[in-house]
């Protein structure tokens, strides 16, 4: 692990995807997304991540696990919000970016909660 900020690097791979999402959705950029399984979160969640959650202990574990469902879902309201913008659909649009920035806060919350469990 890259010291005691390992997971808080996790965070900041998100945030900066989420970044790029609202950019696009802005009118500021050209991002279409990623499979959930190609971002940087996605990578470590599908790669190195377990075995480094587990490392740092069953909650962080627990934690862990819980990420996948919400992060993979996170991904399709992201792709949702840019298709129905592009399709004029402004209230589809806006109903599955409210639904991308509530996962979006579940994925914050419990990359948090597992840099402090596995600080321990």
């Amino acid at each position: 692990m890259e010291g005691k900020a390992f997971f808080l690097f996790r965070l900041n791979d998100h945030i900066q995807y989420l970044n790029k999402i609202q950019a696009r959705l802005d009118g500021r950029g050209d991002f279409a997304g990623t499979d959930f399984h190609d971002c940087k979160l996605g990578k470590w969640l599908y790669g190195s991540g377990p075995e480094e959650a587990e490392s740092a202990g069953p909650e962080a574990k627990a934690l862990f696990d819980s990420l996948m469902a919400p992060h993979e879902r996170f991904h399709q309201a992201s792709h949702e919000a840019i298709a129905k913008q592009q399709a004029g659909d402004a209230a589809g649009s806006k109903a599955a970016v409210t639904e991308m920035l509530s996962l979006s806060v579940t994925l914050v919350d419990t990359l948090l909660a597992l840099d402090k469990a596995a600080k321990g």
